[in-house]
């Protein structure tokens, strides 16, 4: 699996933010020492982004008006979102994972929130046109996600996620939304457990597999942990990749710097080998 990345995502950061540049520096770098292959996408255009967005979204992004006290209005953010959604239509073509920040399951069509500005895997998803499949592992609700494609008989989308936790939706199901929420540190057993009855009520006849992939379920993070290890990801990696589609990811959450990586590349590993026992191998 190709990984998507840019340096350029590593230029913003206030300090103290959660949402920092370490995360995503460590990753990279564990995954370089493993010896993926990097491609560096292109920011999203307009076009891309009017496919989720709504025109006023965009100008509010571009212009830094708006006010949120988890998305910081750094300089040039709307270049850094654009490149990321730019990440995330790179890794649905190429069907790598596109490690770039910020992340983008809490922007709706016209609002952002979480660190969100842009719906990365939602430009990704549309763009596509395919029937798809959206699996969410951040320990967060992607409540941008849901509000984009409710109702979409093209996606259905499923969220595994910490119960009670911000942004305080996804407390239940909802049309071709799968929402299961889980008590905090629930730990590897209820939540692979939960993730096989996701993946059965979402049923079948799926072009493509698009993952929101947080670690922030893991034991230690502080803002979303469910009590997982890292070697629970590959599992997680595993039972996705028996789904036997051709398979996407879009890295989310997840605090722990030195995690990042381990974790990531448990996730993939999982995929490849998961995809070896479908009837449809994982492209």
């Amino acid at each position: 699996m190709d990984i998507i990345f840019s340096e350029r995502c590593l230029e913003y950061h206030t300090l103290g933010h959660p949402e920092g540049p370490a995360r995503v520096r460590l990753l990279q770098e564990h995954l370089a020492r493993q010896g993926f292959t990097f491609l560096e996408p292109q920011a999203a255009q307009d076009a891309d982004l009017l496919r989720v967005h709504s025109p006023a979204h965009l100008v509010r992004v571009r212009e830094g008006n708006f006010h949120d006290p988890d998305c910081p209005r750094y300089p040039n953010i709307d270049f850094y979102a654009r490149l990321a959604a730019g990440g995330a239509l790179l890794a649905q073509s190429r069907r790598g994972f596109s490690i770039l920040r910020p992340p983008g399951h809490h922007a709706g069509k016209d609002f952002l929130g979480g660190f969100c500005y842009f719906n990365n895997v939602a430009v990704a998803v549309r763009s596509s046109g395919k029937r798809t499949l959206i699996v969410d592992i951040d320990g967060h609700h992607g409540n941008g996600t849901e509000e984009i494609f409710y109702g979409d008989p093209q996606v259905t989308y499923v969220s595994l996620h910490r119960i009670y936790n911000y942004p305080g939706t996804g407390q239940a199901s909802r049309g071709n939304c799968l929402n299961f929420p889980l008590p905090p540190r629930c730990g590897k057993g209820l939540y692979l457990e939960t993730l096989e009855t996701a993946l059965a009520q979402a049923g079948g006849g799926f072009e493509e597999l698009a993952i929101s992939a947080g670690f922030d379920t893991y034991k230690e993070d502080p803002l979303a942990s469910l009590g997982l290890e890292v070697d629970a990801f590959y599992d997680i990696g595993c039972m996705l990749g028996e789904v036997g589609v051709p398979t996407f990811a879009v890295l989310e959450g997840g605090y722990i710097p030195e995690i990042m990586g381990p974790a990531c590349e448990a996730l993939i590993r999982g995929l490849s080998d998961g995809a070896r026992f479908s009837s449809s191998p994982v492209s």
